[in-house]
């Protein structure tokens, strides 16, 4: 497998990684309740620690991990501003849509086939946590 598929693959993964941070800062700004709050801080804290994990991936496998969702991802960024609910249930439910649409669903299709085994099994295991992530989500709106 060539080492430079693998570290753009991690890499437009980490992109990914970045969004669903800047997306829980949006979301966290509009939440009023602060429970939900704190949810939605530790996940987002989790993200952080994937992004980070990743990046020292790429930096072991000898490239440069990207610092930011890159000009897509900013400019989708800035236009979700603009559409974000306001209610708490409603913030829920477009977090739960990020974490399994975006976060995973799109995620999973990056990275399909395109790692060597050790970044695989990490990759998996931050799959595992979004997936957690989901259900934590949809067990906040019952």
């Amino acid at each position: 497998m060539n080492e430079n598929h693998v570290i753009d693959t991690l890499n437009e993964f980490l992109q990914g990684q970045y969004m669903g941070i800047h997306a829980y800062e949006h979301l966290i700004a509009r939440l009023e309740d602060d429970q939900v709050k704190q949810q939605f801080q530790m996940i987002q804290q989790n993200h952080k620690e994937h992004a980070m994990r990743v990046a020292e991936r790429i930096q072991n496998l000898g490239g440069t991990p990207v610092d930011d969702e890159g000009i897509i991802g900013s400019i989708q960024g800035f236009m979700s501003q603009f559409t974000l609910p306001e209610a708490t249930e409603d913030i829920i439910e477009s977090a739960i849509k990020g974490e399994s649409d975006y976060g995973i669903g799109m995620s999973e299709k990056i990275i399909r086939g395109d790692l060597d085994p050790e970044s695989y099994q990490l990759i998996e295991q931050i799959f595992d946590e979004d997936r957690k992530h989901v259900e934590f989500l949809r067990n906040l709106l019952h």
